[in-house]
């Protein structure tokens, strides 16, 4: 990339400004520390990036131009010049009712998407009259027990004028098919549907542990759901390919994308081996990061993340569709950096991270509202978490050109680190038999956990900086208000359920659920079955249940 004698001529006159600037300036006064790495300490920083650093960097083979392999800058011509970003923020409030109230609240202040969050007894695949679902109901998100909750949250919501995404995995089949059943309900064709389904079960094994059948069958539902959308709903995301919570629990931002991209792996062979063709597919698959505090080094992990999909796909599976090749993908902001302590600090921290994004090409983003570190977010903390990517795309300049980081000889050089060690990880994925084999094994958990375990030490010994929790520490917090959750609430959604029982046709819900056991047992497509029982009004525990008979339920081995 660059001539030789010119390299020549840049190192000489480095090693002057070295000898005759810097050394003076370090024995006067030295740095901040001997050593600085990234914020997950993947990488060592450099004092000063200059083109000694990028000599291997080939433009067409490694950068390119927007909308073209190897789609570093981008997987769109115009990227945000062309249209914004998607912006989308997560809700799912206690009831149906509160959970309508702030969407509708949402879409009048400007969201351009909106994303659900569910409960743990829905996640799980459990009714709220259950026994384990007791104490949770609509604490985490909003209870669906049957398709009358999914009518109440989207009255008033024409479903072709949103885009919706559903942070569901386990019973995933099952809310997509609530959501076609809604559309189906307010005369909308199913390819004006719009959205994502998080559907990624791989990663729950890793980090979240909300699975509720063993990973074979599991797999199965997730490519009977890739072959359902392609036919039925083909502008929708069949699946979001989760590295968020494999960072949230504590993974370097390597092991972030590594991981993401085997499992997205695994997935893309699941779905040829069942039949598939991978251009069928492939373009319908999404992906689904965490924008973390260190603004260069998350940049270049998003880009470095693009150009290893675009090889993977072309060099492992042969796509010939370049939309197989994009990686596209949400961020959200980090959960896990966000502090009970003086929780203001967190507007700064969500704002740098939703620039770091943007900077790295997200094709949507949400923004965490400052106080979720204690509860779920009022409605003044949505507001504000709206407001910081609204004031990103219309006032800070950072969308009006596109990856305006590249060719910084900085973010180059970390992007192509970042990328080598997410590669040679994905190496070691494959020499234990690829990412189900690895999670199955507790391998990758425990590369996690030691990362996570690292940090912790470093933040509880004062090497790692926290403001406000182990540096700038005040002795009195503000009063901060919290969304309450009504323990009435959980009461009221039991008997709204026995109501939807009573008014039912039995026996049509009977025979609805013998079919969806029937088509468990077999090796047909079991979502037609199960947008056929939910119709029916047949509940999320019951479908699950069904599945539960044939598939079991998974135990992890201790």
């Amino acid at each position: 990339m660059f001539d030789p004698d010119d390299l020549a001529t840049i190192r000489e006159a480095k090693r002057e400004w070295e000898a005759e600037t810097l050394s003076p300036t370090l024995e006067r006064f030295g740095e901040r520390r001997e050593t600085f790495t990234t914020d997950t300490g993947g990488q060592t920083v450099e004092r000063l990036y200059t083109p000694e650093d990028v000599t291997d960097l080939d433009h067409d083979a490694d950068l390119g131009f927007p909308g073209e392999e190897p789609y570093t800058r981008g997987v769109y011509p115009t990227m945000h010049r062309g249209r914004l970003w998607t912006m989308r923020q997560y809700a799912g409030m206690g009831t149906a009712a509160e959970t309508n109230e702030r969407f509708r609240y949402l879409i009048d202040q400007g969201s351009s998407g909106l994303s659900m969050a569910f409960d743990l007894p829905t996640q799980k695949g459990y009714d709220s009259d259950a026994g384990m679902a007791a104490g949770e109901v609509g604490k985490a998100g909003v209870a669906i027990d049957s398709l009358r909750d999914m009518e109440v949250v989207f009255d008033d919501i024409p479903l072709d004028e949103v885009s919706t995404s559903m942070t569901i995995n386990a019973p995933a089949a099952v809310l997509l098919a609530m959501y076609v059943a809604i559309g189906d309900q307010q005369g909308v064709p199913r390819d004006k549907l719009r959205g994502t389904i998080q559907n990624d079960i791989l990663k729950e094994y890793i980090a979240r542990n909300l699975y509720i059948y063993p990973p074979e069958p599991s797999m199965r539902l997730i490519t009977d759901l890739f072959e359902f959308c392609a036919s039925e709903v083909p502008n929708f995301n069949t699946i979001s390919i989760s590295g968020y919570h494999i960072r949230e629990a504590g993974s370097t931002a390597a092991q972030e994308i590594a991981f993401t991209l085997g499992d997205g792996i695994e997935y893309v062979e699941a779905a040829i081996d069942a039949g598939l063709d991978v251009d069928e597919f492939a373009p319908q698959l999404s992906f689904f990061f965490n924008a973390h505090n260190n603004v260069l080094e998350e940049v270049a992990k998003f880009r470095a993340a693009r150009r290893m999909w675009a090889k993977i796909m072309d060099e492992r599976f042969d796509a010939d569709d370049p939309k197989s090749k994009q990686l596209k993908f949400h961020a959200q902001t980090g959960g896990s950096t966000l502090t009970a302590q003086q929780v203001e600090n967190n507007v700064v921290r969500v704002a740098y991270q939703a620039m770091a994004a943007v900077l790295g090409g997200a094709q949507s983003l949400h923004t965490n509202g400052k106080d979720e570190a204690l509860s779920l977010p009022t409605e003044q903390s949505v507001r504000t978490a709206l407001r910081t990517q609204q004031i990103l795309a219309h006032e800070s300049g950072v969308a009006d050109t596109i990856d305006p980081l590249g060719g910084s000889y900085a973010i180059e050089s970390l992007t192509d680190e970042i990328e080598a060690e997410a590669f040679e990880i994905l190496e070691e994925v494959d020499s234990r038999g690829g990412m189900l084999e690895a999670v199955k094994s507790g391998w990758v958990q425990r590369q996690i956990q030691d990362v996570a375990f690292e940090r912790q030490q470093e933040i509880e010994s004062g090497e790692r900086i926290v403001v406000g929790v182990n540096e700038y520490q005040v002795d009195e917090e503000p009063e901060v208000d919290v969304e309450d959750v009504d323990e009435a609430d959980e009461t009221r959604q039991r008997e709204r359920l026995e109501a939807v029982k009573d008014e039912r046709d039995e026996e049509a819900v009977e025979a609805a659920l013998a079919t969806v056991r029937e088509a468990a047992a077999g090796d047909e497509n079991l979502v037609l079955p199960i947008v056929d029982a939910v119709k029916a009004y047949a509940t999320v525990g019951e479908i699950s249940n069904a599945l539960r008979e044939v598939f079991g339920e998974y135990r992890p081995a201790r």
